[in-house]
Protein backbone atom coordinates (compact mmCIF):
# COMPACT_ATOMS: atom_id res chain seq x y z
CA UNK A 1 0.00 0.00 0.00
CA UNK A 2 1.59 3.48 -1.05
CA UNK A 3 0.98 6.42 1.09
CA UNK A 4 1.60 10.10 -0.59
CA UNK A 5 1.00 13.97 0.76
CA UNK A 6 0.82 16.75 -1.44
CA UNK A 7 1.14 20.73 -0.79
CA UNK A 8 0.14 22.78 -3.54
CA UNK A 9 1.09 26.62 -2.57
CA UNK A 10 1.13 29.88 -4.86
CA UNK A 11 0.39 33.74 -4.50
CA UNK A 12 -3.33 32.35 -5.42
CA UNK A 13 -3.57 29.24 -2.80
CA UNK A 14 -2.73 26.79 -0.86
CA UNK A 15 -4.01 23.49 -0.78
CA UNK A 16 -2.98 20.11 0.73
CA UNK A 17 -4.17 16.61 0.46
CA UNK A 18 -3.09 12.91 0.85
CA UNK A 19 -4.10 9.54 -0.57
CA UNK A 20 -3.79 5.46 0.32
CA UNK A 21 -3.36 3.00 -2.13
CA UNK A 22 -4.87 6.15 -4.53
CA UNK A 23 -7.73 7.04 -2.95
CA UNK A 24 -7.47 10.46 -2.51
CA UNK A 25 -9.13 13.53 -0.18
CA UNK A 26 -8.42 16.97 0.58
CA UNK A 27 -7.12 18.36 3.77
CA UNK A 28 -7.98 21.80 5.36
CA UNK A 29 -4.44 23.35 5.76
CA UNK A 30 -4.20 27.37 6.08
CA UNK A 31 -1.56 29.20 4.23
CA UNK A 32 0.40 31.17 6.27
CA UNK A 33 -0.94 34.71 7.14
CA UNK A 34 2.38 36.40 6.52
CA UNK A 35 3.48 34.91 3.50
CA UNK A 36 3.89 31.69 1.59
CA UNK A 37 3.62 27.76 2.94
CA UNK A 38 1.67 25.91 5.17
CA UNK A 39 0.25 27.50 8.93
CA UNK A 40 1.50 24.26 10.90
CA UNK A 41 4.90 23.73 10.32
CA UNK A 42 6.48 19.97 9.47
CA UNK A 43 7.34 19.33 12.79
CA UNK A 44 3.78 19.91 14.28
CA UNK A 45 2.63 17.37 11.66
CA UNK A 46 5.22 14.98 12.42
CA UNK A 47 3.55 14.87 16.22
CA UNK A 48 0.47 14.99 14.12
CA UNK A 49 1.19 11.68 12.34
CA UNK A 50 2.77 9.90 15.68
CA UNK A 51 -0.86 10.84 17.48
CA UNK A 52 -2.93 9.92 14.80
CA UNK A 53 -1.17 6.61 13.85
CA UNK A 54 -1.50 5.48 17.45
CA UNK A 55 -5.00 6.66 17.74
CA UNK A 56 -6.05 4.44 15.12
CA UNK A 57 -3.57 1.84 15.93
CA UNK A 58 -5.18 1.91 19.11
CA UNK A 59 -8.81 1.33 18.23
CA UNK A 60 -7.71 -1.38 15.15
CA UNK A 61 -5.94 -3.04 18.01
CA UNK A 62 -8.58 -2.94 20.81
CA UNK A 63 -11.24 -4.73 17.88
CA UNK A 64 -7.88 -7.68 17.53
CA UNK A 65 -7.91 -8.28 21.15
CA UNK A 66 -11.27 -8.09 21.93
CA UNK A 67 -10.71 -4.88 24.40
CA UNK A 68 -13.86 -2.42 24.76
CA UNK A 69 -13.09 1.31 24.71
CA UNK A 70 -14.92 4.28 24.76
CA UNK A 71 -12.08 7.27 23.60
CA UNK A 72 -8.46 7.66 23.57
CA UNK A 73 -6.29 10.69 23.72
CA UNK A 74 -2.76 10.68 22.71
CA UNK A 75 -0.59 13.60 22.61
CA UNK A 76 3.21 13.60 20.81
CA UNK A 77 5.76 15.98 21.59
CA UNK A 78 9.62 16.68 20.56
CA UNK A 79 12.07 19.37 20.59
CA UNK A 80 13.72 20.56 17.76
CA UNK A 81 16.89 22.17 18.20
CA UNK A 82 17.08 24.33 15.22
CA UNK A 83 17.16 24.84 11.60
CA UNK A 84 17.98 21.24 9.70
CA UNK A 85 18.42 19.51 12.81
CA UNK A 86 16.58 16.29 13.58
CA UNK A 87 13.59 15.91 15.92
CA UNK A 88 14.68 15.45 19.53
CA UNK A 89 13.53 13.38 22.56
CA UNK A 90 10.37 12.30 20.74
CA UNK A 91 7.21 11.41 23.39
CA UNK A 92 4.06 10.30 23.74
CA UNK A 93 1.18 9.16 25.86
CA UNK A 94 -2.43 8.02 25.73
CA UNK A 95 -4.93 7.77 28.18
CA UNK A 96 -7.92 5.39 27.24
CA UNK A 97 -11.48 5.68 28.56
CA UNK A 98 -12.85 1.74 28.68
CA UNK A 99 -13.99 -0.40 31.65
CA UNK A 100 -11.97 -3.46 30.91
CA UNK A 101 -9.82 -4.35 33.60
CA UNK A 102 -6.04 -2.23 33.79
CA UNK A 103 -4.04 -5.11 32.81
CA UNK A 104 -6.25 -5.48 29.62
CA UNK A 105 -5.54 -1.41 28.75
CA UNK A 106 -1.65 -2.22 29.85
CA UNK A 107 -1.35 -4.98 26.95
CA UNK A 108 -3.23 -2.96 24.29
CA UNK A 109 -1.47 0.17 24.83
CA UNK A 110 1.68 -2.00 24.71
CA UNK A 111 0.26 -4.36 21.57
CA UNK A 112 0.06 -0.82 20.01
CA UNK A 113 3.07 0.65 20.78
CA UNK A 114 5.15 -2.07 19.26
CA UNK A 115 2.80 -2.15 15.94
CA UNK A 116 2.14 1.23 15.22
CA UNK A 117 3.34 1.86 11.76
CA UNK A 118 4.66 6.00 12.18
CA UNK A 119 6.43 5.19 15.53
CA UNK A 120 8.53 2.03 14.20
CA UNK A 121 9.58 3.85 10.93
CA UNK A 122 11.08 6.69 13.38
CA UNK A 123 12.43 4.29 15.44
CA UNK A 124 13.99 2.14 12.42
CA UNK A 125 15.61 5.32 11.06
CA UNK A 126 14.25 4.93 7.52
CA UNK A 127 15.64 6.77 4.14
CA UNK A 128 14.37 9.65 2.67
CA UNK A 129 15.57 10.78 -0.68
CA UNK A 130 15.04 13.34 -3.18
CA UNK A 131 14.18 12.12 -6.52
CA UNK A 132 13.57 13.82 -9.65
CA UNK A 133 10.09 15.69 -10.37
CA UNK A 134 7.74 14.44 -11.03
CA UNK A 135 7.49 11.67 -7.99
CA UNK A 136 6.48 8.43 -9.96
Amino acid sequence: MEISARVSNTAGGHAADVATAGSRQSVAVAAKAQGRGSAINGGEFLMLALATCYCNDLYREAARLGIAIDGCEVVATARFEGVGLAAEDVRYAVRVDSIAPTADIERLVSETDRVAEVHNTLRGGCAVTRVQWPLS
